[in-house]
């Protein structure tokens, strides 16, 4: 906590004092919830750059937390956003794009760990909150980018 109010005490920003304690906190409980553990785990990754095709379209970005065991791969993709969806329907109406893109990510790493299963999650940093992407909707989700 004390590493956390020092960061972002020397940023360069506009934030007042309160926005910081809120960051700060928001932080705090992602990684203090056990349901994010996986997430930073020993070998677990930061800010890992991806590149890859999906058919002959360019795929890249960069993934939030990337987490590779001999059994998964998982991968998460950090969301600031305050008004944080309560369903996976919601989520699909409202934030599309973000399912797209962990789909994207998605294909890129199931041809890098063919004999693994990829899942993904959005994590919400306002509430905090993991919502895992179920593999039928990443592969809608793949559907309409290929058709498209």
């Amino acid at each position: 906590a004390d590493s956390a109010r020092q960061y972002i005490a020397r940023q360069k920003t506009d934030f007042t004092e309160s926005e910081r304690g809120e960051i700060v906190d928001q932080v705090l409980a992602v990684l203090t919830d056990s349901r994010f553990a996986a997430l930073f785990s020993l070998g677990s990754r930061a800010e890992v750059p991806i590149a890859g095709w999906l058919d002959d379209q360019p795929i890249n970005g960069v993934v939030d937390r990337l987490v590779v065991t001999a059994e998964e791969v998982f991968i998460a993709d950090y969301k600031t956003n305050r008004s944080v969806p309560r369903s996976l329907a919601d989520i699909q109406k409202r934030y599309q794009s973000y399912i797209k893109q962990l789909a994207y990510y998605r294909v890129v790493l199931r041809r890098l760990y063919p004999d693994r299963p990829v899942r993904a999650a959005l994590v919400w940093t306002a509430v905090p909150e993991l919502v895992e992407i179920p593999t039928e909707a990443l592969d809608a989700a793949l559907a309409t980018l290929t058709t498209a």
